[in-house]
């Protein structure tokens, strides 16, 4: 009788010795894929941080480049009322039966004057287009109405003070009249 328990004993080994074989791998699998999601993840969030690093990279480009256009933009509203003090300077130019000092006078003030809207070119800094164009709130400040009909309806007729802009930006609206129908 023991040795009929003793083989009734072995295929309990032999099916525990399976069982644990069986356990033993489903721990395995279920360590590798584990580290599988794990590995994905870590892939997913190291891309995702190269991503970043690459827009950050971008985006400080963009604004250094923006930076340095924009740079002279306190300057140059600065200097705008020099440009308006030289044009109105102009306006008053002597008449051919002005003395020679007089008319070198406003040579060097015309001289001046071109230098400085040289200066302004050089750093991208230009007049607003006014008359004859379409009024645009965002680069003309409309002082006035002036019924018309050589201008189409909101085409600037006049301009009363020089608007300049930097780059795609204002940095002070023309002063306009605007046109509007007769009637």
């Amino acid at each position: 009788m023991a040795e009929d328990k003793n083989s009734a004993d072995e295929p309990n080994i032999g099916l525990a010795l399976e069982q644990a074989l069986a356990e033993e791998l489903d721990e395995r699998d279920l360590e590798i894929a584990k580290l599988r999601e794990e590995a994905a993840f870590l892939k997913d969030r190291l891309l995702r941080t190269a991503a970043d690093m690459d827009n950050l990279r971008k985006r400080a480009e963009r604004e250094k480049a923006e930076a340095t256009l924009y740079a002279a933009t306190n300057f140059a509203r600065d200097l705008l009322s020099v440009s308006d003090n030289m044009q109105r300077a102009l306006a008053h130019k002597p008449a051919e039966t002005a003395s020679e000092e007089t008319k070198n006078l406003f040579a060097g003030i015309e001289m001046t004057e071109r230098e400085l809207l040289n200066v302004f070119q050089r750093y991208n800094i230009r007049k607003v287009e006014t008359v004859g164009a379409r009024f645009d709130p965002n680069f003309h400040q409309a002082l006035f109405e002036m019924p018309t009909s050589e201008y189409p309806p909101g085409t600037v007729v006049q301009e009363m003070q020089s608007g300049f802009a930097i780059g795609d930006r204002c940095l002070r609206p023309a002063m306009v009249g605007v046109a509007k129908a007769e009637g």
